[in-house]
């Protein structure tokens, strides 16, 4: 019964993972506001630190250099679903590290294992003061993070779908249209060095539920998730 009780009460984690341009940020997003969890962007906090890494000179093709330089920036992810935050050092770089200098290198850095054992152990300390719960978006949240999370989601897409999502969003931002194509052609590229990578590598864990985005809308895939989460999650009182 106390075994039980415990169980219960245990914070509510939801592990959303997927290659880019599987809609994975919006949809976990969404969902966390529907249900009231905090919203943890996993792949901004790879991204600060790669911004950090550029900003300070690191070469980010040295391995232990990055190793060595990582544990230097302080790195705060708000966890608002309403308003996800990300700062360095006190700086807010949610602008910069979506930039394609940024895009380009961060494959390289989340790569390094120093890297990723001090992000993970910054992920699940989100997690752990979350009131409610919460929806971590990446790609090794369920594989490695979070590998017993109340609900476990792999969202995927066809590469045609996840290009031409991606591209809308660029567009959406204002960007020309030989920069939308590179950035989109580096798509595959970190999908693939992802995937490959030793150390957490992009995959689907064995006891995720695979979502395929590619004919879905945005509202039937959050209502989708939203379920699977009312379903298996014992959420606690607003």
């Amino acid at each position: 019964m106390e075994t039980a009780d415990r169980a219960s009460h245990a914070p509510v984690v939801v592990a959303i993972d997927g290659p880019s341009g599987s809609g994975k940020s919006t949809v976990s997003r969404a969902v966390a506001a529907r249900l009231g969890l905090s919203f943890l962007d996993t792949g901004a906090m790879y991204r600060a630190m790669t911004w950090w890494m550029l900003t300070n000179d690191v070469d980010v093709e040295d391995a232990e250099a990055v190793a060595i330089a990582c544990t230097k920036p302080v790195i705060v992810s708000g966890t608002d679903a309403d308003g996800p935050t990300i700062t360095v050092d006190g700086q807010d770089v949610s602008g910069p590290i979506r930039g394609p200098e940024v895009t380009a290198k961060v494959s390289a850095v989340a790569a390094v294992p120093a890297v990723r054992t001090r992000l993970v152990e910054l992920q699940r300390g989100c997690a752990e003061v979350a009131e409610r719960g919460i929806v971590a978006e990446g790609r090794d949240m369920g594989s490695v993070v979070f590998p017993h999370a109340t609900v476990k989601v792999f969202l995927t897409a066809s590469e045609t779908a996840r290009a031409e999502r991606r591209a809308a969003e660029l567009r959406a931002k204002g960007l020309d249209e030989a920069t939308i194509t590179a950035m989109a052609a580096d798509l595959a590229r970190r999908d693939a060095a992802d995937s490959s990578r030793e150390t957490a590598p992009l995959t689907q864990a064995a006891d995720a539920v695979l979502v395929d985005t590619s004919d879905l809308t945005l509202e039937q895939v959050i209502g989708r998730i939203t379920a699977l989460v009312e379903e298996q999650a014992a959420l606690p009182a607003a």
